[in-house]
C-alpha cells in the first residue's frame, strides 16, 4: 500500500461518529452557496457534504463520520479510496492523462476488455467476447442496444416493467417509471416494448409461469422479428432489488436464442463482484450475449464496458463506435487495479459474509416489525420492502421516516422501487461485521421510532 493510501486509512477509523447535527452549520453553508449555481434538477438526496472518505466511511465537512451503506450507488463496492486503486490511478496520472484511444491507443484499455471476456459467462477461445469501452452505465446501455441493433437490422428493444436503465433520452425512455427521469423532457424513443417481469412477492408465479407471461406480452405487442434485444437487470436496482423466481431468465433466453434476439444483461448495478460472483447472471445460470458493466468496475473512477460475442461486436464498421473519453487511461488503470483485488482479497468471499451477516441482522427485524414484507437480494446487494402491515400496500412514508432518522443518526441508507417502497443496501465489500451490526441497530431504533 502507498504512503498516501495508509495515511487516508489511518485518518478515517471505520466507526461511525456524530458530532453536530446532520446536516452540519458547514455542509448548510455550502448547500445555499449550491443553491445560486447548481439548479434542482441535480437533486442531493442527503445534503451532507464529503470531504474525505474510505472503505465504509464518509467524513462530512463537519467532522461527521457516517457509515455509508449506498457505496455512491454500487460504485465503490470494492471501498472508498481503495489503496490499490489510488495508487494506480495515480501512477497512470504520471504517465498519460489522455490521448483518445481510437487516435492513439494504449495498453490499460486493452488490460480492461481482457479481464472483462476473462470473467464474462460464456467467454471461451472458441467463443470470445470483446468490449467497448465508455465512460457511464447509461453509455453502456446506448451503445449494447446500438450494437445489437447492427448486429439483428431490426429496431425493437424489449424491457421489463420496474427496470431502470438511466437518464439519456433512450434510457430514460427504457425505464419503468417515467418521473422524474423522463417527465416534461419532450418525445420519448420509440419501439421500446414493456413486459411483466418475474416479482414473486407480488406475483406468487414460478419462473417459469412469470417467463411465459412475459414471452406471451412481447409476441402480442412486438414480435420476435422486429426485436433486435431483450435488456434484462438480472436483479433489478432502482426497480426495488428484485431477485426473479429460478427458471425465468434461463427461458428468456432462450426464447431470444431461438429468435435471434440479442439478451442484453445490464449488470451496471449488480455486477463486479457485489452479488458474490464477478456477474450476477451468472447466478441464473445464463450466459449473455453482451453484458454491461459500470459502476463498480473503477473503484471510483468514471467507466463502463460492454463485452459481447465477438460476431455481434463485429459487426460495426471502424468509427462507429467509441467517444472522445471512453476508456480513458486513469480509468482503465483503476479498473486493472479492481479486477486484481477481486482475486487477491478473496472480494466473492466478502460479498457472501456480507449477505450472511446483513441478512441474518435484517431478518431479525422482519421477524420483530411486521411493516417489512419481505428481505431479498444477493451478497451486497440487498432489500427490505416495507408495506403497510397485514397487506402489500407500499408504505413509502414510512420508508422516509427511517432513512431520515438513520442520517440523522449517521447512516447513509437510500430507497428503491417505483413507489420507493425498499430500502436498499450496497454496503463496499469491506464493510465489518461490526459495521454491519452497528448499521443494524440504527434500523432498529428507525423502526421503533417511526
Amino acid at each position: 500500500m502507498s504512503e498516501e493510501a495508509t495515511v487516508i486509512e489511518s485518518s478515517v477509523p471505520q466507526k461511525r461518529l456524530v458530532v453536530t447535527e446532520i446536516p452540519g452549520p458547514r455542509s448548510r453553508e455550502i448547500h445555499e452557496r449550491r443553491r445560486a449555481v447548481v439548479p434542482p434538477g441535480v437533486h442531493s438526496v442527503l445534503p451532507v457534504y464529503i470531504e474525505r472518505s474510505h472503505d465504509s466511511i464518509l467524513v462530512d465537512v463537519d467532522g461527521n463520520h457516517l457509515v455509508d451503506v449506498c457505496g455512491g450507488i454500487g460504485v465503490t463496492t470494492i471501498g472508498h479510496t481503495d489503496g490499490a486503486v489510488v495508487a494506480a490511478a495515480t501512477e497512470q496520472l504520471n504517465k498519460v492523462t489522455h490521448t483518445l484511444f481510437t487516435m492513439t491507443p494504449y495498453e490499460p484499455y486493452v488490460q480492461v476488455a481482457e479481464h472483462l471476456a476473462k470473467h464474462v459467462p460464456g467467454s471461451t477461445p472458441e467463443n470470445p467476447y470483446k468490449t467497448l469501452l465508455m465512460n457511464s452505465g447509461a453509455e453502456a446501455v446506448e451503445n449494447g442496444v446500438k450494437i445489437a441493433r447492427k448486429h439483428t437490422g431490426r429496431p425493437g428493444i424489449a424491457v421489463l416493467e420496474h427496470a431502470y436503465h438511466g437518464r439519456t433520452m433512450l434510457t430514460s425512455s427504457m425505464n419503468h417509471k417515467a418521473a422524474p427521469y423522463a417527465l416534461g423532457y419532450g418525445p420519448r424513443a420509440g419501439d421500446i416494448y414493456k413486459a411483466p417481469n418475474s416479482y414473486p412477492l407480488h406475483d406468487g408465479l414460478s419462473g417459469a409461469e412469470a417467463a411465459a407471461r412475459t414471452i406471451a406480452h412481447l409476441e402480442k405487442v412486438a414480435g420476435a422479428e422486429d426485436l433486435a434485444c431483450l435488456v434484462v437487470e438480472p436483479i433489478q436496482g432502482e426497480g426495488g432489488f428484485i431477485v426473479p423466481a429460478d427458471g425465468y431468465l434461463p427461458a428468456l433466453a432462450e426464447r431470444c436464442r431461438a429468435n435471434g434476439i440479442v439478451f442484453i444483461a445490464d449488470e451496471v448495478q449488480a455486477g463486479m463482484a457485489r452479488t458474490g460472483t464477478v456477474f450476477s447472471i451468472e447466478q441464473f445460470g445464463v450466459e449473455p450475449d453482451i453484458v454491461l458493466s459500470a459502476k463498480g468496475i473503477a473503484g471510483g473512477l468514471p467507466l463502463a464496458g460492454i463485452t459481447g460475442r465477438a460476431e455481434i461486436m463485429d459487426g460495426s464498421q471502424p468509427g462507429g463506435l467509441g467517444g472522445t473519453f471512453g476508456g480513458n487511461p486513469v480509468s482503465c488503470a483503476a479498473a486493472v487495479a479492481v479486477f486484481e483485488q477481486i482475486e487477491r482479497e478473496n472480494l466473492l468471499g466478502e460479498a457472501k459474509r456480507i449477505e450472511a451477516s446483513f441478512t441474518a441482522g435484517l431478518n431479525r427485524l422482519a421477524e420483530k416489525y411486521d411493516s417489512i414484507a419481505e428481505v431479498r437480494g444477493r451478497g451486497a446487494m440487498l432489500a427490505i420492502e416495507v408495506v403497510k402491515p397485514g397487506t402489500l400496500e407500499p408504505d413509502s412514508k414510512l420508508v422516509a421516516q427511517v432513512i431520515d432518522f438513520a442520517a440523522s443518526q449517521g447512516v447513509v441508507l437510500l430507497s428503491t422501487g417505483i413507489h420507493n417502497q425498499g430500502i436498499r443496501f450496497l454496503p463496499s465489500l469491506k464493510m465489518s461485521d461490526e459495521l454491519i451490526d452497528d448499521v443494524i441497530g440504527v434500523l432498529d431504533e428507525a423502526f421503533a421510532a417511526a
